[in-house]
Parts: structure tokens; C-alpha cells; sequence
């Protein structure tokens, strides 16, 4: 598992971690908070990752756990 954090564009903090499921696959999850207050928690799936280079997973990965947060507020 790897671990991640950021914050996404309408103010929240998460802490998440992700695995590589098969060779272009990955699943993470996340938990979400606002000042410290939990607002919840997600999960995903990234699917045809061949060909990413190893440095930008993680940047694929937190785009993904933003885009997740972002569709369902």
C-alpha cells in the first residue's frame, strides 16, 4: 500500500492509500475531512495504467480521489 494526502479544490483534506490490484490496475480509498471533522469516506478504481510512468501514479491517483469527492457533494 502507498500512501496519499491533499486537499481538493472545494476545501477538504483527505488521507488516503492505494494498491496496484494487477499490473494496470489500481484500487484506493480515502477519507475526507473539513477543519479536522470527518466528512467521509470513498473508494476507486483506476483501470489501464500501462503505460504511466511510476513518478505520475501518485498524481493519477489524487486526481481520481478529487474527481470521486467532487461528483458526489
Amino acid at each position: 500500500m502507498t500512501s496519499v494526502s491533499g486537499k481538493t479544490t472545494n476545501g477538504f483534506t483527505y488521507e488516503g492509500e492505494y494498491d496496484h490490484a494487477n499490473v494496470d490496475r489500481i484500487t484506493w480509498s480515502a477519507t475526507y475531512r473539513r477543519n479536522g471533522l470527518f466528512f467521509g469516506m470513498r473508494h476507486g478504481r483506476i483501470n489501464e495504467l500501462l503505460g504511466i510512468p511510476v513518478d505520475e501514479v501518485d498524481d493519477v491517483v489524487k486526481d481520481d480521489i478529487e474527481l470521486t469527492w467532487l461528483q458526489s457533494s
